[in-house]
This record gives structure tokens, C-alpha cells and sequence, in this order.
């Protein structure tokens, strides 16, 4: 009989605290190999300057930024609360570590290539896929026929394809994802969402993560760190499915409020125009003309006609 997996600790927390090291680029390693299609080697995980920036500033803060072996950047991000404007949050982000690794007076050469990618517990867009790849392409208006590089841009740039030049998108919407593992991706997907790895999975690094990152193999400290992160978590969806409630009480109250002006308006608006037909009735009996009822009451002429004793 097969033993339950064990719980492991959080990705998101891992990336924080224990995938920094060098001793651990092994799991980020076999994680980045499966999601880009090639042998991975990280050569230092390095501070972007907005993680530099006031500690409160969590939204400047990117949670780990990798150097590669051929100077490549990739940029991973976990979020787990929604984000409406998340979309510009990855040409943002992105954005910023172009800029601060071009030095000043360097050559647009040197700008490095970057993968974002994006780890979401949170649905963005509109997609029946768990896993988005975006890129750079420039085609045709008229012919539809895909720009491409010259031997000597590709001499110079070092580069096959227009493409591989610019920022690379991954979005992963962890929540989408039906627990069956058909690859070695797949098997990271499964981590991500469930925080164990099942017997049998042989993804490149996952076995890293599983003896890593037990949550029994950490210190004492590192623990309690880890148990005020995860309390954190839960205080914070607590207080989003807090402020959705009150709102939607306070929009049911909003809802009351104006429902009862609007009947109380229409109670006047009614009353009003009873007194008026009771006016025009008086005026007709007297044989007063319909036009000047009319200004009078404010009555249509075929009010005034249905209005009799």
C-alpha cells in the first residue's frame, strides 16, 4: 500500500527563503529546463533594483530573478491574489530589468533577452489552457509573411529569430490544471497546485524539490517563518472574502436605500398626478378649453379627455 505523498512547502515561500541559495539551483534548474525545452544552468539569482525599494512595496518586488549561464534573465513571479491590471504588470516588470541591466552609453546590443514567467493562482484573461507562451512576431499587412533576421542580424544578434530578441511571456493558471500529470511539465504543474509530488514523477529537479523542500527538514527559525507565511496567506484571503461580503452587504443596503427613495418618488410622482386629473375634472366640469387644462395640470389632452366624474 502506497503512502499518502508528503505535504511540502510552498513554492512561493521556497523562491523567498531557500531557492536563493546556490546549493538549491538544482529545483529552479530542473523547473525552468521542463518550461523552456532546454538544459537550464543558473548562474546567480541576482536583486532587481526594485527589490531594493521599501520592504511595504510588495508590488515593486519581484519574487526571484535569475541569471543564466548566457547571460540570459528570467524573471519568476508568484501571485496568488487577483489583479485586474496584471497584464501590465509583466511589461512593467519586464520592462524595469531591461532598463537596469543596460549600463549608460552602452550599445541597445547589449540589451538582455527575459522570460517572465508567471505563476498564478488566479484566473487572467479568458483561455481553456493552463499553460500561455507569448512572443514578439511582426507580420505582413498585406503579404502575411513573418519579418525574419538577415545572416548578418543573426551574426550580430546571435539569434535565429526575430522573436528570441525580445521579452518571452509564461503565464501558468495553476488552478486550471486537472491534476493529471501527461509529462514532466506537468509533474511541476502538479507541485505547484498541490505542494506534493507523487511517487513515480521524474521531471528534472522535482526530486530535488521533494527532498528539499520537506517541511521537516527545515530549522527551527526557518519553521516559524514559514508558519507566519502561510498564517499570513490565510489572514489575507480571509480579509478578501471579508471585503467582497461587506461589500456586497453594503451594495444590498446601497440597493435598499435607493429602492425605497425611488418608491417614495414614485408615490409623490402618482399623488401628484392624481391631484392634477382631479384638477382637470373640476376645470372641464366648469367648461374651461383643454389648452389652457393643459397648462394648468400639465396633463396631456388625452389625459384630460379620460379624466371624467
Amino acid at each position: 500500500m502506497s503512502s499518502q505523498p508528503k505535504q511540502l512547502i510552498k513554492f512561493d515561500w521556497a523562491m523567498k527563503r531557500l531557492l536563493r541559495s546556490k546549493a538549491n539551483f538544482g529545483i529552479l534548474e530542473g523547473f525552468l529546463s521542463e518550461l523552456l525545452g532546454r538544459d537550464i544552468k543558473i548562474l546567480e539569482v541576482i536583486d532587481s533594483e526594485s527589490n531594493k525599494e521599501d520592504e511595504r512595496a510588495k508590488f515593486n518586488r519581484v519574487d526571484i530573478l535569475a541569471k543564466l549561464s548566457d547571460g540570459e534573465i528570467v524573471l519568476i513571479e508568484v501571485q496568488s491574489n487577483t489583479e485586474s491590471d496584471y497584464f501590465c504588470r509583466m511589461i512593467f516588470g519586464t520592462s524595469k530589468i531591461i532598463t537596469e541591466h543596460l549600463k549608460e552609453g552602452d550599445p541597445y546590443i547589449n540589451i538582455k533577452k527575459v522570460y517572465s514567467v508567471n505563476i498564478l493562482y488566479f484566473d487572467l484573461g479568458h483561455g481553456t489552457d493552463y499553460i500561455y507562451h507569448g512572443t514578439t512576431s511582426f507580420t505582413g499587412i498585406h503579404t502575411k509573411d513573418q519579418l525574419s533576421l538577415t545572416e548578418k542580424q543573426k551574426s550580430v544578434y546571435k539569434k535565429d529569430l526575430v522573436h528570441q530578441i525580445y521579452p518571452e511571456y509564461y503565464l501558468i493558471k495553476v488552478n486550471q490544471f486537472n491534476d493529471i500529470a501527461k509529462n514532466t511539465l506537468d509533474e511541476w504543474i502538479y507541485f505547484l497546485k498541490n505542494e506534493t509530488i507523487q511517487d513515480g514523477f521524474h521531471a528534472k529537479g522535482i526530486l530535488e524539490a521533494k527532498e528539499k523542500l520537506d517541511s521537516l527538514k527545515l530549522s527551527d527559525t526557518e519553521k516559524q517563518e514559514y508558519k507566519r507565511y502561510v498564517e499570513d496567506l490565510s489572514f489575507q484571503k480571509s480579509m478578501l472574502v471579508s471585503n467582497y461580503r461587506d461589500g456586497e452587504i453594503d451594495g444590498m443596503r446601497k440597493g435598499e436605500i435607493k429602492g425605497k427613495i425611488e418608491g417614495i418618488a414614485e408615490g409623490i410622482e402618482k399623488g401628484e398626478k392624481a391631484k392634477a386629473i382631479d384638477v382637470a375634472k373640476k376645470l372641464k366640469s366648469l367648461g374651461v378649453a383643454t389648452e389652457i387644462i393643459q397648462q394648468s395640470t400639465g396633463l396631456s389632452e388625452d389625459e384630460i379627455e379620460k379624466a371624467r366624474y
